[in-house]
This record gives structure tokens, sequence and C-alpha cells, in this order.
């Protein structure tokens, strides 16, 4: 039987079509395509048209309108530069022919240069955490019909200081999450990079949301992913625990600014978001 973690890789991991072509499913729930999915399908298809030397160093995306669960999404890939050492792929998500997403990925060549990088906060280790599955689970016996258990179990995820969904209060707009894949992802980096851009959209938009008194359960808040940045500075493993350190420095005209740093467990920093949200507060009729 396969695992959650295969189910996951199999929606992620398009189909390919034609040299630049892909298509990608998504599962039943939500009811709208979570933007992390999206997000994976379009760098695993575009890494699929580069070179084996050359490895995705960033991606800038756009999400253009919500995706339906129940229809096949189309990647369409432009491989519109291939360079020495730089390389360039735009892609564009369709459903009925519409764009629901775009995004540019730039690939480079490894190569030597200057290095440094800003130290990780420390924090406990997730060994001593709850995992978000149980919590939700535990909060589900807790609260029936309010909260729906969690369903699969893919990537395990432990809040550091998880926030109280049913009465939130303000907060510091901070978190810390440790993640990992329930699973060996073997060796290629092209599925560890898919895992993680798959993993980047998760507790962007909450953290612009923690020195408020909402959070994505208040049906008074619309509340999408607006755009979406993602750069990988070094390998890693998607399967290891990773620390994912989030701050929101800014909400404004209905926008909140995010920005990520992911570490790992030893504080070497792999990778970096940054999102833009809405964050509109809607008014009774």
């Amino acid at each position: 039987m396969a695992s959650d973690l295969d189910k996951l890789l199999k929606f992620l991991e398009v189909e390919q079509m034609d040299k630049y072509l892909f298509r990608g499913n998504s599962p039943k729930r939500p009811s709208r395509v979570f933007g992390g999915q999206v997000l994976a399908q379009a760098l695993n298809a575009a890494i699929r048209t580069v070179e084996k030397r050359f490895f995705a160093h960033s991606m800038h995306a756009y999400f253009l309108r919500p995706g339906d669960p129940k229809r096949k999404i189309i990647y369409e890939v432009d491989p519109i530069r291939d360079g020495k050492s730089f390389t360039t792929r735009n892609v564009i998500a369709r459903q009925g022919g519409i764009a629901i997403f775009s995004t540019s990925i730039s690939f480079h060549i490894e190569e030597p240069g200057l290095s440094h990088q800003v130290e990780a906060l420390q924090v406990p280790p997730p060994e001593e955490l709850e995992s978000d599955f149980d919590r939700w689970s535990r909060l589900a016996k807790e609260n029936p019909g309010v909260i729906e258990p969690p369903l699969v179990h893919p990537i395990e995820r432990k809040h550091v200081r998880p926030r109280d969904y049913l009465n939130p209060q303000p907060q510091e707009p901070q978190q810390q999450i440790w993640f990992r894949a329930l699973g060996d992802l073997g060796d290629d980096l092209t599925r560890h990079q898919t895992l993680l851009a798959f993993i980047s959209d998760f507790g962007l938009l909450g953290s612009a949301l923690l020195p408020h008194p909402y959070t994505g359960m208040n049906t008074d808040m619309q509340a999408a992913s607006l755009d979406h940045a993602l750069w990988f500075h070094q390998p890693f493993k998607a399967d290891d625990y990773l620390l994912y350190c989030l701050d929101s420095p800014i909400a404004a005209g209905a926008r909140g600014f995010s920005r990520g740093s992911f570490y790992t467990r030893d504080g070497t920093l792999v990778a970096s978001t940054a999102q833009e949200s809405l964050q509109r507060i809607r008014t009774p009729n």
C-alpha cells in the first residue's frame, strides 16, 4: 500500500506530455488547489527541461486565480534562455485554457564563491514538541463539528509555539516550525526541492495574521497568497528536520508581507522565502 508521502509525490511530480508540456492532478481536499502544490508542480516541470548540471536557485511566482482540484492543471514551460552558467524557464499553469499561475525559475551551475549566513534561532528540538497532526487530531476530538480531523500525514510539522486557532490573540509576527517529509526521498535533489517548494507555502500567510485576532479559519477574513518567491542556497534533505523561521515585518492596504528561512538541524541556511498575501476584512452586506 502506498504511503501518504508516496501519494503526495504522485501529485507533485507531474506527468510529461511533451518536451515542454506537463499535466498535474490535485487531491480532493482542500476545496481549492493549495498554492504550495502549484509551486511544487511548476518547479518539478521546469527542472525536467534543463540539463542535470543545473540546479534551481530562485523562483518568482504569481497566483493569478484559484485552482479547481476537480480539474487537471496544464503546465506550459517556456525555455526562455539556456546559458553557460545560468538557465531560465518561464512556466504558465492553466485550467480550461485560462492561466491560474505563472512563474520564472532560474537555474545555476555549481561554482565556488564568497560565503556567509545569518545564524539560526535557538529553539527547542523537534523531539520535545507535539506534531500538528497530533494536535489537530486532539482538537478535533475536543471540538467536534468545529474542527475537522486531518486525513493524511505526509509532512510532519511541529510548531515551536502553536497558536490558539479557536481564540486567536494578537502576538509578535514571528513563528518557527520544524518540518520533514515522513519517508525516504532518496538522493535526487529534484525531489527534495519539489517537496520544499510545497512546504514553503505553509505558515507565510499565517505569519502576517499573528499581530491580529484573525486566522485562516475566520469566515469574515478573505485571505489568499498573491505572490511567492523562493531561493535555494545549498543542497539539503527534506526528509531530515528543517527549521522554518518566519516573520512578517508589515501589513498594509489589505496586504500582508511575510518572509522565511529554512535551516538544517546543524544551523545551515539552505533556502529563503518571501510572500505577499491578501488580508481583506469582509464587511456585512
